[in-house]
C-alpha cells in the first residue's frame, strides 16, 4: 500500500507540473491586454514585441492602447522590460511606436552604449541592433564610435540620414523614420 501511495503522490505531483507549465503557456502576456505604463518594450507569449499606440476616441480624446506588432523578438517571450532597465537605456515606457531616430540623438546613444545597457539588458539592445540593421547600422561599430568620442559626442549630424564620427573619415547611413511610425 505505500508503494502505491507514492505513485499516486508522483502521479499528483506530475500532473500539477504539467498545469502550471500548460497554464503559464496558455495564460502569458498577451499585448492588448497590457496597460500603457508596462506595454512598450514587452514581449507577448508569441515572441513578439508589444507597441503603445495613442488613438484619438470619438469623443476626442486620446486613448492609449498596446497592440501585438509583427517584429520577433529574438528568442524572448512572456517579457516586461525592468525599470532598471528603461532608467539604464534611456527609454520611456510611453514611447509610441519604435523608430530608429533615436539613434541619431547623442545622448540617447551613449546611455544605449553603456554598460548599464548594453551590457545589461538584452531586450531593449536586440531591439535597437535590429532597428540599426535595418537603417544598414551596424550597432556595435556605432557604440564603439561613441566610446571613442565621449567628449565630442558619438556623432554630428552632415545632412538628412546622414551621421559621420566626428574624427574619422568614413559616414554611417542611418535614414530616419517618421518619429511615431511603429516600425
Amino acid at each position: 500500500m505505500a508503494s502505491s501511495l507514492s505513485f499516486n503522490t508522483l502521479a499528483v505531483i506530475l500532473a500539477l507540473a504539467l498545469a502550471v507549465c500548460v497554464t503559464g503557456t496558455l495564460g502569458g502576456i498577451v499585448c492588448e491586454n497590457l496597460n500603457h505604463d508596462s506595454c512598450a518594450f514587452a514581449v507577448s507569449s508569441s515572441g513578439k514585441r508589444c507597441v503603445l499606440e495613442k488613438q484619438v476616441t470619438r469623443s476626442g480624446e486620446e486613448a492609449y492602447t498596446c497592440r501585438q506588432s509583427g517584429i520577433e523578438a529574438g528568442g524572448l517571450r512572456d517579457y516586461i522590460e525592468t525599470d532598471q532597465c528603461i532608467g539604464s537605456c534611456g527609454v520611456d515606457r510611453r514611447t509610441l511606436g519604435i523608430a530608429s531616430d533615436a539613434l541619431l540623438e547623442p545622448h540617447f546613444a551613449q546611455q544605449l552604449c553603456s554598460s548599464k545597457c548594453y551590457g545589461s539588458c538584452p531586450n531593449i539592445v536586440d531591439l535597437y541592433f535590429n532597428l540599426a540593421a535595418g537603417e544598414g547600422v551596424f550597432l556595435p561599430k556605432l557604440c564603439e564610435a561613441e566610446r571613442q568620442e565621449k567628449r565630442r559626442g558619438m556623432a554630428e549630424i552632415v545632412s538628412w540620414g546622414v551621421v559621420a564620427s566626428a574624427p574619422t573619415i568614413h559616414a554611417i547611413k542611418l535614414t530616419v523614420a517618421p518619429a511615431l511610425s511603429p516600425y
